[in-house]
């Protein structure tokens, strides 16, 4: 076995035995990771409040090579997840990112940039006053990063770019635009204007875009949020849990 270090977020704990726990964490080098962290249920463990779902910590963990869990070793807290008392939207955010990163990310398959992002997230669920900016950037990334965010650039079947076209629908079962001249009438479509694939390239930039000065119209904000919904259950293969609490 070989002694790896990282830093990581916790995203899942389960109850192992009398005095340990099986750990899910996911990594800035090794991506998602499950391991045995023995005498995590003590009250004088060797790992204190560093297990705390949602946790950065700095880790040392003993990777093993016949696919059975890896073994947490060290465990030093770096911050903790403090959702402000009665924020039950910062919360909540805050389980969402966890689901997500556990559904959606295999083992062993690192993405710092997802990592990074997943950190600010929670840092910014915390301190701002609206939650969806920060959750809908954080579901846009994601989706980025794991290689299965649509393209939203130009129509799926004639390949003419979106400023080509007006009155764009979105096509849930392949995961694209339509053009109207494209469009069959027994597809399942839901509509798409040009401030909603706006507010898409925004959210989707490199660097994080500013928090809008002025609220984002509902419709806009229906429509983006139906467009996410249906890209992360498509792989997920259900719907977020977590989701249903978030008062989109």
């Amino acid at each position: 076995m070989t002694a790896e270090k990282t830093t990581g977020l916790v995203i899942r704990l389960a109850d192992f035995s009398e005095s340990s726990r099986v750990v899910t964490l996911f990594t800035r080098d090794f991506g998602k990771i499950s391991a045995i962290a023995k005498g995590a249920k003590r009250l004088k463990g060797p790992f204190e409040t560093a297990l705390d779902l949602l946790a950065e910590s700095h880790l040392v963990f003993l990777r093993k090579s016949s696919g059975g869990l890896d073994i947490l070793t060290e465990c030093q807290l770096m911050a903790r997840f403090r959702p402000p008392a009665g924020n039950l939207n910062c919360l909540y955010g805050g389980y969402y990112v966890a689901e997500l990163l556990a559904g959606l990310t295999e083992e062993y398959d690192p993405h710092p940039v997802l990592y990074d992002e997943a950190v600010t997230t929670l840092r910014r669920l915390t301190m701002e006053p609206d939650f969806r900016w920060p959750v809908l950037r954080f579901e846009v990334v994601t989706l980025r990063e794991i290689g299965l965010l649509p393209d939203f650039q130009a129509c799926l079947a004639c390949g003419l770019t979106v400023g080509d076209h007006t009155n764009l629908i979105f096509w849930m079962s392949q995961g694209g635009l339509l053009c109207p001249n494209c469009r069959q009438p027994e597809e399942a479509s839901h509509p798409i204007h040009g401030a909603t694939l706006s507010l898409l390239d925004q959210l989707a930039a490199e660097q994080p875009p500013p928090v809008p000065t002025n609220p984002i119209p509902s419709k806009i904000l229906s429509e983006l949020r139906h467009l996410l919904t249906a890209g992360i259950c498509q792989p997920l293969q259900r719907r977020p849990k977590m989701l249903g609490f978030l008062p989109f």
